[in-house]
């Protein structure tokens, strides 16, 4: 009889996995169990197990992944795609196993000597208090993760506009830059900009659009972030294409982006930054929208959706890559954005396009992987890894989309065409 601490874990693990074990496992005693030919999980440390029994699901296994504790070898991509297939083929969603097999399991965890405190969270894993929302913590939270450098970001996200958010693109092969212009103009199209015209870019993240709409379509631009890395970044850009007459960058929160008079600007956009506002704040992130802009005015939102069943961002995206991040059907966000007084003129699904978006990050993350782990070291490394490969799949397999929502505050004409020729 084959005895190790891989194949123990095998029969322990069988009645929480169906059968027998999809992967191929490797144990820190160098023991093995599961398929020859299957994708290969390697536990390179009894605190793998640890982070897992205190954190089950994803959580503990992501936070095993991030420390290097438990590895995949192989192709992440095709290591997660298979679970996910096992796990839908022996319907294991929702499945609760036997008490038998929890007795079972403890058995195992007290002969493993897994029992006692759970280790430490990872270096990399947020750290946010405070009230859900307050001002306070939702500027810890957007530090959490866009404060890293943009010398970071520039070394992921394409190299003319530092987009970080879902491209417009007319081919598979079209480039990852090409693609995020093309989806700026698609927006200022929408948004009917013109030479003049008065634009309030509201979550303006690196500046891309900003800098685009004064650049290409002569708006007046003001852009509002959070995050003090990112407004020094876009503020300098400005200067550097003597954009500064034209192009305005301030640290301020939303809910204060709108002036007492109120109906300032002639087009309002917000491009992924909804996610970030949450569940209880985001109908006073609709009335910013709905008050920044003059009647007649158009307002773009673009913003990604997560089904019924699982709102949120969940457990890996939320302790390590935006904390008290929120996301809901898209039906759902069309009915907060009306709540106002905006009607909604057009929703345009972008979700294959994520797909073809996140590609290009991933190719550029894997191209500059060296200069990146110089500069934020090998656990950030991993947890970018793991976001990027989890969030292609998840547009990819549909459990995520993303779509633009055009409006327009009634009151005056708004000037849309008869016809779409966007």
């Amino acid at each position: 009889m084959t005895t190790g601490i891989a194949p123990d874990l095998a029969a322990t693990l069988r009645p929480f996995v169906g059968g027998d074990l999809p992967v191929r496992l490797v144990a820190w005693d160098g023991t093995t169990a599961g398929p020859a030919d299957a994708p290969v999980v390697e536990l390179r440390s009894p605190d793998a197990l640890r982070r897992m029994l205190w954190h089950p699901g994803e959580l503990g296994a992501a936070q095993a992944y991030v420390t290097g504790e438990l590895d995949v070898p192989g192709d992440l991509d095709a290591a997660l795609t298979h679970a996910f297939a096992v796990a839908a083929e022996r319907g294991l969603s929702g499945r609760r196993p036997p008490l038998r097999a929890l007795a079972g399991a403890l058995r195992s965890a007290l002969g493993l000597d897994l029992l006692g405190r759970p280790p430490a969270p990872p270096d990399t894993q947020a750290r946010v208090r405070g009230r859900l929302h307050s001002r306070d913590r939702d500027r810890r939270a957007i530090s959490h993760h866009y404060d890293t450098t943009a010398d970071f970001y520039a070394l992921i996200l394409d190299e003319r506009t530092m987009a970080y958010s879902c491209g417009y693109h007319s081919s598979p092969e079209q480039p990852l830059a090409d693609a995020q212009e093309a989806k700026l103009d698609l927006v200022c199209r929408k948004l009917g900009l013109e030479p003049g015209m008065r634009l309030l870019d509201v979550g303006c993240g690196w500046g891309s659009l900003s800098l685009h709409a004064a650049e290409r379509y002569g708006a007046h631009v003001v852009g509002v972030t959070i995050s003090h890395e990112q407004q020094q970044y876009a503020e300098t850009a400005a200067r550097r294409r003597g954009l500064a007459d034209r192009v305005e960058i301030r640290l301020c929160d939303y809910r204060d982006a709108v002036p007492v008079r109120g109906a300032e600007y002639d087009a309002v956009a917000s491009l992924e930054m909804g996610e970030h506002v949450g569940r209880r704040n985001y109908p006073a992130y609709a009335r910013v929208l709905h008050d920044a802009v003059r009647p007649g005015g158009r307002v773009l939102v673009q913003q990604m959706s997560r089904g019924a069943k699982h709102p949120g961002g969940g457990p890996f995206i939320e302790s390590f890559i935006a904390p008290d991040m929120h996301m809901r059907p898209v039906a759902a966000t069309v009915g907060l954005l009306e709540e106002p007084g905006l009607e909604v003129r057009d929703v345009q699904a972008l979700r294959e396009h994520y797909v073809l978006t996140v590609a290009g990050w991933l190719r550029r993350f894997e191209e500059n992987l060296d200069a990146i782990t110089a500069l934020v070291g090998e656990e950030l490394v991993r947890v970018w890894r793991l976001y990027l490969v989890g969030g292609s799949m998840a547009f990819r397999d549909g459990r995520m989309g993303v779509d633009q929502i055009l409006l327009v505050r009634p009151g005056a004409s708004h000037g849309l065409p008869w016809v779409r020729d966007w």
